[in-house]
């Protein structure tokens, strides 16, 4: 079993891939209101400390990939007349912090909503850092691309709950749409890179989890 300690700290202005699952691979997301849910909690506890590429809920497991913050901002949990200290209390937290009151905060609403006790997820979430071009690029289309793989749809379009539409769209978003379709060139180019990822979709040279962390 892995320790906090074990785990690699989520440093400022790093880029990490962000995963877990179900305890007992159990469904985590039961209804399309838990999805929702899930990403309101996302916005409220994440994005102040951290920002997002992409993201894929799965039924039973997640994934993300973002950057952390070099700066967290102050939420509107903090108002302007706080106390000085109260309002360094909530920024000096450390991102872990702020997964863990995420994660916490959706499996107490799930627990209440279906009348469960227990653990939702398995263990501490975890986190691999990215540091290279390639796994930049290969893990956006293994994210976007990840309810094919495990056979949720057949078509990565298909699937309402993944970053994809978002990024394509035009409509107003917190995720870094305008970074994801400069890396990849043009929205164009970012198309025909997730179309081919997913033909070739069991092919990746790229390990993105651990190899224990089997996310089925």
């Amino acid at each position: 079993m892995d320790s906090e300690n074990n785990l690699q700290k989520l440093t400022p202005g790093g880029y990490f891939h962000i995963y877990n699952r179900g305890n007992n691979k159990e469904t985590i997301f039961k209804t399309h209101e838990n999805y929702i849910y899930f990403l309101t909690l996302w916005k409220k506890y994440i994005e102040p400390i951290a920002e997002t590429f992409c993201y894929n809920l799965l039924p039973n497991h997640f994934h993300f990939f973002i950057r952390v913050r070099d700066t967290p901002y102050q939420t509107s949990q903090v108002s302007k007349t706080c106390e000085v200290s109260k309002t360094c209390e909530v920024l000096l937290k450390p991102p872990e912090q702020h997964f863990s009151n995420l994660f916490n905060a959706y499996a107490k609403a799930i627990n209440k909503r279906f009348k469960r006790t227990g653990s939702l997820f398995q263990e501490r979430f975890r986190r691999k850092e990215i540091t290279d071009d390639a796994y930049f690029s290969s893990l956006i289309g293994y994210i976007i691309t990840n309810a094919v793989k495990h056979g949720f749809c057949e078509k990565t379009e298909k699937y309402p709950y993944s970053a994809y539409a978002s990024l394509l769209s035009t409509g107003n978003t917190l995720l870094l749409r305008n970074e994801v379709m400069d890396w990849f060139g043009s929205k164009a180019a970012f198309i025909q890179f997730i179309e081919h990822y997913e033909i070739d979709i069991n092919d990746s040279k790229f390990l993105f989890e651990n190899e224990n962390d089997d996310l089925r």
